[in-house]
């Protein structure tokens, strides 16, 4: 997916809501147990609530891997599900030298297909550029996290500029707007204005809404740009509001009430620019 697609599509559904399918089988609803692959069976349900409210949806691989063959199976028959024209994402953070790189862009572009693909810069730029050769590919680079350990790196000093914003600065001049976007985390709002300073055209994934206790308002007043420029996620508070056997209503409604907020802050936006 191109990068006016993506626009096209935030404008056309007004909103730039992701969800999370962070599956944990230990976490799904008891009654689908019985189905013959249980985790995919709660993505369809969540997937076939939601698909007219979102944007995209974003595999957190870690949930898939941790299963072996039988997880990597309910990934694919995931990725294969998700409607044509949603934006796919795989949080799978890679990032290794480059011949390694290569292979895993190969897994995530050309075997299973997704649009794009979260990366960890630590390695630098040769571990990067693999994944921005794929032509309507997206690599989306951690750039300022919202865990706690974000201290231990991200936020020290790196000469006269902290450590994220000299990765920040240096990924800008490696990919472009069309093909390069990062990870902000919602928690992170008093960067948030700042980081769009510093990439105002380029878009952000923002995870950490929800469950993590991100302000959805905070984020669109500060990071929101001239195309939305975002995509934010929310993973728990949406896939388990529910946990009985209309768990996908109760989904649907979460995605709801995300979906008309965001309708409201694109139509002042609109009125602002």
């Amino acid at each position: 997916m191109n990068r006016q697609e993506l626009v096209n599509l935030i404008k056309e559904k007004q909103s730039y809501l992701c969800i999370g399918l962070d599956t944990d089988i230990q976490k799904i609803p008891k009654h689908l147990l019985s189905h013959a692959d249980p985790v995919f069976a709660f993505n369809k349900a969540i997937i076939d609530a939601t698909k007219d409210l979102c944007v995209a949806y974003k595999i957190n691989t870690a949930f898939y891997e941790s299963m072996g063959i039988r997880g990597w199976e309910s990934l694919q028959r995931t990725v294969e599900y998700i409607p044509s024209g949603i934006f796919t994402i795989a949080d799978a953070k890679r990032g290794d030298i480059g011949n390694t790189s290569t292979q895993y862009a190969k897994t995530f572009f050309d075997t299973y297909k997704f649009d794009s693909v979260t990366v960890a810069p630590y390695m630098g730029k040769d571990s990067v550029l693999p994944f921005l050769q794929f032509p309507e590919k997206w690599t989306i680079l951690l750039g300022l996290t919202s865990n706690e350990g974000s201290q231990d790196f991200q936020l020290q000093q790196a000469g006269e500029e902290l450590l994220f914003e000299k990765v920040i600065k240096a990924a800008m001049q490696w990919g472009t707007p069309d093909n390069l976007m990062f990870v902000v985390g919602a928690t992170q709002s008093a960067q948030l204005a700042h980081i769009r300073e510093m990439a105002p055209d380029h878009f952000f994934l923002v995870p950490g809404v929800g469950a993590q206790g991100g302000s959805l308002q905070e984020i669109s007043t500060h990071a929101m740009n001239k195309d939305c420029g975002l995509l934010v996620n929310a993973s728990r508070a949406i896939i388990y509001a529910g946990n009985g056997e209309d768990f996908a209503v109760d989904a649907r409604n979460a995605a709801l009430q995300y979906q008309q907020e965001m309708a409201t802050y694109l139509n002042q936006a609109a009125v602002s620019l």
